[in-house]
């Protein structure tokens, strides 16, 4: 008998221990999920701005390639120019050695001949015309060399600053390229970084309580972009005793009126994945058959669990939500009945876009509800009124009769005073029985007419 309730103990203690040791389990593994989901967006952020800079680096460096290739094209330019000036100084050069060396010959045979007659004479002549020609061809050599330096000097001064240029450009194109060889490291880096965190979330996602879990976060998560408060608009994990068993929906929308709408979130993905990871055609029709099978198994099983029976009052349906566009969309596309199969079974197919949807329609009919209840009672409220202010004028109409009743009687006691007690008091005055000093003081009635109240207004 102890030994029995020892082993009912300690099997107790072990399954309360693996619950303990799953849920810290389930929170460390959503904490991950979570965080690997900012790291892969934060990630393809960066691989979006890289990209980015990537194309305005290699803009640039065409452009960069395109002016050297136009200076280049100016340098053979100027260098052609050069080379053609330098021709025609040589072909000049080449012309006044020869015509100096045909004056030599000419006058070499004018001397010839003439050295018969006046040899030293026509020598003396010979020279001083000699020099002459000398002096002006020296001249004419010294002009055009300042000419074709004149010419040279910008082509010179250009090809420099080209040169200038072509440095300042290679030295930015190597900048440029240090910097997209630091930018494709890093882009590496982050790449390497995302596939690691993708790897861990595909492998932390296969396990079915981690899914679950990531499906009750996405659908708490789209119930408060819809504009919905905790407690106040949807309550969560809700605990229903029936007659099958205990029933536990992930979420339960309020709605105006004390009726509800049950939400239930489900996550196929094992064969969804199994399809993204396939390598061909085939495998993946029928990883996509067997999500498609997942998605109508778990709506199937939710209209048997007719949940509207036992969140009453409320619409003879169940909200079957998926997390993911893809998931539905996928299955839908395989499963062509799924959505009317879904449907007669009372089953409402959502995913987040049409679920925020449905949850903004809800916070309006909530809107509207409460816009109804406050005219509700504004109009109790102005009846109440009505019927304060209807006894009022009823007191009034009484205090205006008594009002006028009174003036009556006072007016009454008046005429008597003055024709029945003022002349008997005056003979006793008269008589002498008046204390003296003692006046009777005069008594007038009183005419002043009551406001009647205004009549009530159709």
């Amino acid at each position: 008998m102890f030994e029995a309730l020892y082993l009912l103990a300690g099997v107790t203690a072990g399954v309360l221990a693996g619950w303990l040791l799953a849920g810290i389990r389930i929170r460390a593994l959503s904490a991950e999920v979570v965080a690997a989901r900012s790291k892969a967006m934060a990630a393809e952020g960066i691989n979006a701005e890289l990209r980015q800079q990537l194309n305005q680096v290699q803009q640039e460096l065409n452009d960069l390639r395109l002016q050297v290739v136009r200076e280049h094209q100016a340098r053979v330019r100027a260098e052609t120019s050069l080379e053609e000036t330098r021709n025609s100084l040589n072909e000049q050069k080449k012309l006044l050695a020869e015509a100096t060396q045909r004056l030599t010959d000419t006058f070499k045979a004018l001397s010839a001949e003439a050295l018969k007659s006046n040899n030293q004479a026509f020598i003396e002549l010979a020279r001083q015309v000699l020099e002459g020609v000398v002096v002006e061809a020296r001249g004419d050599l010294q002009k055009r060399q300042e000419a074709i330096d004149a010419l040279i000097k910008p082509l010179k001064e250009e090809l420099a600053r080209y040169e200038a240029q072509v440095r300042a450009m290679e030295n930015a194109r190597q900048e440029a390229y240090g910097s997209l060889k630091r930018q494709l490291q890093e882009l590496s880096q982050t790449q390497q970084l995302l596939h690691r965190e993708t790897s861990n979330l595909v492998n932390a996602l296969k396990a079915p309580q981690v899914r679950g879990r990531w499906g009750e976060i996405t659908l708490r998560r789209v119930v408060e972009v819809a504009g919905m408060s905790p407690y106040c608009d949807f309550v969560e994990q809700v605990s229903v005793e029936t007659e099958g068993g205990r029933l536990r929906p992930d979420l339960v929308v309020k709605l105006p009126g004390g009726r509800t709408v049950v939400v239930d979130a489900k996550v196929p993905l094992k064969a969804y994945m199994e399809a993204t990871e396939s390598a061909d055609e085939n495998t993946w029709r029928q990883a996509m058959q067997r999500h498609a099978q997942a998605v109508r198994a778990h709506m199937q099983s939710l209209g048997s669990k007719a949940y509207w029976s036992q969140f009453t009052p409320g619409p003879d349906f169940v909200v079957l939500f998926l997390p993911g566009e893809s998931f539905f969309s996928a299955a839908v596309e395989q499963d062509r009945r799924l959505i009317e199969d879904a449907l007669a079974s009372h089953v409402l197919l959502a995913t987040p876009t049409t679920l925020i949807a449905l949850l903004r329609t809800v916070a309006l009919s909530w809107q509207q509800h409460q816009m109804a209840e406050n005219a509700r009672q504004i109009a109790e409220a102005g009846m109440e009124l009505y019927e304060r202010v209807c006894k009022f004028a009823g007191h009034l109409a009484k205090i205006k009769d008594g009002l006028q009743k009174a003036t009556q009687s006072f007016n009454n006691a008046v005429g008597s005073w003055e024709s029945r007690v003022v002349p008997g008091a005056r003979r006793l005055k008269e008589l002498g029985a008046a204390m003296p000093g003692k006046e009777l003081l005069p008594l007038s009635q009183v005419e002043i007419a009551l406001r009647e109240l205004p009549p009530e207004r159709e």
